[in-house]
């Protein structure tokens, strides 16, 4: 498979958009369209999403000519995706893994053109680091599960029109046995979304409350009980897609634009700002090729572990470079309108979504470097015992 020259992506991306099946929704309708519009003209020759299947949405690419397909459409301008990201490099991928043909043919689709927005909801507020820890209930009626929780920090929640909710289907089963995975209607009654406000003044995540939703058992996403088992392969697409996205940017020998602004300023004639700014700049082409290792390896299936080193080092790598430029920013730097100010205040954020620094060291030090797993006295204790910890106080 040949990849589109930038002149192909140009002639598609001028052409009307296909029609869609979305049914607008008023409060994010102008917001969202540009993009939906966008992703719906990729979707012709199945660009947005290379590797899927051609019926789901895709072209079939191998990982190789993917890869070259994202980096010709990358070269040229694009509407703000941010709302569509998860459904495109974490769901869709967990549902060609785990997704019936039925689920499969319902959704990846309308993922890839735009038309359906999806979120991801693991975290609730006892469940974060350690979200096996969860309490949301998913409880059986016939063919049909009532969901009762509340789950927190859910991205793109305001927009999405499906969730896939991972719950607790058996509470008297170790904590990470005990769970089921669902895509859930996020649109109907009993489904209450509201924002996170961070303190850089944006609500990009929410708090979603479930109370007697419901969701079909032909809604259910793998096996009852084997919900941890399909979060893996969600959280591991996660830092696969971190990983891609990196990858897909061949500058590894053209200078970073935030090292240009640095250098015409004159803030590299300062001997130790210098030399933060190499650490950064060394830092941020060694995540480059971990990254092209992390994607080479996602090639023979699901993601492995590796993922979990280039989310580490992007975040090192984000964070020295937030600092730096806040600091040679002077008083601006205290300005909301400066973009070091806005870096700085996401800066911290980063060592927490998508698994925190602590839990990724914890994966890199068991799956691959093989050192003795952390001692677990819940692993066989049912989750009605161990959910408020087992350990006596002290």
């Amino acid at each position: 498979m040949n990849a589109p020259s930038v002149a192909d992506v140009e002639n598609l991306l001028r052409d009307p958009a296909p029609a869609g099946d979305h049914v607008p929704s008023p409060t994010h309708e102008v917001e969202l369209a540009p993009g939906r519009e966008y992703l719906r003209k990729l979707a012709v020759h199945g660009w947005a999403v290379p590797t899927w299947p051609v019926e789901h949405g895709g072209c079939g690419a191998t990982e190789a000519d993917a890869a070259a397909i994202r980096s010709t459409v990358a070269s040229l301008p694009a509407p703000d995706l941010y709302a569509f990201g998860i459904g495109m490099s974490i769901v869709g991928p967990t549902l060609l893994t785990h997704g019936t043909t039925e689920q499969q043919q319902r959704w990846l689709r309308p993922i890839a053109t735009g038309d359906r927005i999806v979120c991801q909801m693991f975290s609730e507020p006892d469940a974060g680091s350690d979200v096996a820890n969860l309490a949301t209930r998913a409880t059986r009626d016939g063919d049909v599960w009532s969901l009762q929780g509340q789950k927190v920090w859910t991205s793109r929640g305001m927009y999405s029109d499906w969730g896939l909710c991972l719950t607790r289907t058996d509470p008297d089963a170790p904590k990470h046995r005990g769970l089921t995975m669902f895509m859930i209607d996020m649109r109907q009654p009993g489904v209450t979304v509201t924002p996170l406000h961070q303190m850089d003044g944006e609500a990009h995540f929410t708090e979603v409350f479930l109370d007697g939703a419901t969701v079909s058992d032909a809604d259910r996403v793998g096996d009852i009980g084997q919900g941890w088992a399909v979060a893996m392969t969600v959280l591991a697409n996660e830092r696969a897609g971190i990983a891609r996205g990196r990858s897909a940017e061949p500058k590894m020998f053209v200078l970073p634009s935030w090292l240009r602004a640095l250098a015409e300023r004159g803030d590299l004639d300062d001997r130790v700002r210098r030399d933060r700014a190499m650490r950064a700049f060394v830092n941020g082409r060694v995540l480059e090729l971990t990254a092209r290792r992390s994607a080479a390896e996602a090639r023979s299936g699901t993601p492995g572990p590796g993922g979990s080193g280039g989310k580490l080092r992007i975040v090192r790598t984000f964070k020295e470079r937030a600092e730096l430029c806040l600091d040679t920013s002077g008083a601006n730097g205290m300005l909301r309108d400066d973009s070091a100010a806005d870096d700085f205040l996401l800066s911290p954020s980063m060592s927490l979504r998508g698994g925190t620094d602590e839990v990724q060291l914890n994966i890199i030090g068991e799956r691959i470097l093989g050192l003795p797993s952390d001692v677990r006295l819940d692993r066989d204790v049912p989750w009605t015992q161990s959910r408020n910890g087992l350990l006596p106080p002290i």
